[in-house]
C-alpha cells in the first residue's frame, strides 16, 4: 500500500502561519492563550497533541473554528495509527468460520 505524506502537525501550522508572521514570542502567545509557556512550547515543537481545549483557545485567538484545528490533529493521529502494521480479520470472515 502506498503511504500518504505525513499530515502537518497543528502546532507547526500555528507556529509557522500565525505566531511567526505576527512576530509573537512563545511567552506572549501563551499569555494570550492563557496557557503556560511550557504547554504552548510542547505544542509548537510537535511534542504534544492539540487538545480540544487548546483548539478552542487557538480558534478564538485566530478567529477560526476549533473543528479546523482538531481536524488537523485527527488527520495526523489517523495517519500515525495507519503506519502500524496491525493485522485484523474482517468480521464477515470471522463469522463464516
Amino acid at each position: 500500500m502506498l503511504k500518504q505524506r505525513k499530515p502537518t502537525h497543528p502546532g507547526e501550522v500555528l507556529r509557522e502561519d500565525v505566531i511567526k508572521p505576527l512576530g509573537l514570542t512563545v511567552t506572549k502567545a501563551a499569555t494570550i492563550l492563557k496557557v503556560t509557556r511550557k504547554t504552548l512550547s510542547a505544542l509548537l515543537n510537535c511534542k504534544a497533541s492539540l487538545s480540544p481545549d487548546m483548539a478552542v483557545r487557538v480558534a478564538r485567538a485566530t478567529r477560526t473554528t476549533p473543528e479546523s484545528w482538531l481536524y488537523m490533529q485527527a488527520k495526523l493521529d489517523l495517519w500515525t495509527a495507519e503506519q502500524k502494521s496491525t493485522e485484523v480479520e474482517e468480521f464477515k470472515k470471522a463469522i463464516a468460520l
